[in-house]
């Protein structure tokens, strides 16, 4: 399949499968109705950029050898539809991606959280232990031009496992479509309520996952999550089960250190979640071939994925992290592990409720108690941001009712959320920004360097 078109281009995942393959050698061309940064600049560069933005049916011939579907295209688009008619194979991106690895070893990162982590984790251990495989990684990471890789050459594939739906055509969870000869479940959290309207659903979704596991491969779980540890131990389970936990260490100096057998090994990275996926992905590589020994040299220069406890800004008494927490667990989970880190400082906590989930007022109770760890919590939204998504206006107090936290302050203006941050700046501090948005166009940078100045 060596002429491949791409219906919804655009698509962060979309454009990157596009780039690999142009890179591969293959002759590939897309179209999309929209189109925003970075792909466009990273698709216009390689000549891959659509001459114009729309759909036409005229883009689709007999020369294509395949046609790969994006979630944004709708069942009834023209291209998609012409595609049908001429007979030309369709895939969705992630069943493409099956394809072209399925003679390889495939490792699946699945869960409601921590999947870019441990996914970031695994690769850069393999990167430092000189060994070729493929990858598919939703999130950019540092040090990479392209999320996606596929090699004539490699032998195992990495692929981070999102259970949102893969295409029209194929309206299911992209991880039930790898089929993983090694699979990993981090922990189980609501998310995505627009298609899995309750939490029964939703939990489905990854016992469907468990079972497209390959005859004979593993599943390597969190025993810490219960949600997890139910499912992977149900009787039926034909993988086999590596379940996994927090590691022995301690904090010295606002380092986490670990306590292994080959030693103390200091991390640049903190928290117990962190620490769960270290984890988790030292099970993986061990499957992969690598050694305990391999696994805590490189993990000991691994900074974190990016958007995940990214230091902005830091002098000697005050720190600034942004965080791409916005789901009730994702958001409990990082409060805490910067309390821990840094338990003698003032935190103040500000997270943007963005997502279609969080801006609904039937899932807000999830949140419930998310933000008690800090000393002053922050909740921010943009009344935009809920209008683009046609849900009903939220009121403040209804907020700070969901999340329980009667010294909350909800805040809908950016101006007004600059001077709730600088509120009782004074003495040793954290803060800490969470979302998946940008606070309303807020200059993160220019916020952070005020912060500790």
């Amino acid at each position: 399949m060596r002429t491949v078109h791409f219906i919804a281009i655009g698509g962060s995942a979309m454009h990157n499968l596009a780039i690999a393959l142009h890179q591969k050698g293959f002759e590939v061309t897309g179209s999309d109705d929209e189109i925003f940064e970075p792909s466009r600049s990273r698709l216009d560069r390689l000549g891959l950029l659509p001459e114009k933005l729309g759909w036409d049916p005229f883009r689709i011939h007999s020369g294509l050898d395949a046609v790969i579907l994006g979630m944004h295209a709708r069942a009834d688009n023209p291209e998609l539809v012409r595609a049908q008619e001429l007979g030309i194979p369709v895939f969705s991106y992630p069943s493409y991606f099956h394809e072209q690895t399925k003679d390889k070893t495939r490792m699946v990162v699945g869960g409601s959280h921590g999947k870019t982590t441990i996914t970031s984790m695994i690769i850069h251990v393999l990167r430092h232990a000189n060994v070729e495989f493929d990858y598919l990684v939703g999130a950019q990471l540092e040090g990479f031009d392209c999320m996606v890789r596929l090699s004539p050459s490699s032998q195992v594939a990495i692929i981070e496992g999102d259970e949102y739906l893969a295409s029209a055509l194929e309206p299911v969870p992209k991880f039930h479509l790898y089929r993983p000869d090694i699979a990993l479940i981090s922990g189980i959290a609501w998310d995505h309520i627009n298609v899995f309207k309750t939490f029964e659903s939703y939990v489905e979704q990854f016992r469907k996952f468990i079972e497209v596991i390959e005859p004979g491969g593993k599943l390597i779980y969190c025993a810490e999550d219960g949600e997890v540890r139910q499912l992977a131990e149900e009787p039926g389970v034909k993988a086999v089960p590596i379940p996994y936990g927090v590691p022995t260490h301690r904090i010295a100096d606002g380092v986490t250190v670990l306590s292994t057998t080959m030693g103390e090994v200091p991390l640049q990275v903190f928290g117990r979640h962190n620490l769960m996926n270290l984890e988790g992905a030292r099970h993986v590589c061990h499957q992969l071939g690598i050694g305990d020994k391999t696994f805590f040299e490189a993990i000991r220069t691994f900074h974190g994925a990016a958007k995940r406890l990214e230091k902005l800004a830091e002098n000697g008494q005050r720190v600034v992290f942004k965080d791409f927490a916005h789901s009730p667990s994702k958001l409990k989970a990082t409060v805490e592990a910067v309390r821990e880190q840094f338990p003698g400082r003032r935190l103040v906590a500000c997270m943007e409720l963005h997502t279609y989930s969080s801006l609904s007022e039937n899932f807000l109770d999830q949140y419930a108690g998310a933000m008690d760890q800090a000393d002053a919590a922050i909740v921010f939204y943009d009344p935009h941001a809920v209008q683009l998504k046609r849900l009903p206006p939220i009121p403040p107090e209804r907020i700070q009712r969901a999340f329980g936290n009667d010294k909350l302050r909800v805040v809908n203006d950016p101006i007004e959320l600059m001077g709730a941050l600088r509120d009782g700046q004074h003495g040793p501090g954290v803060l800490l920004m969470m979302s998946s948005g940008n606070f309303g166009g807020l200059d993160l940078e220019a916020m952070a360097e005020a912060y500790i100045a």
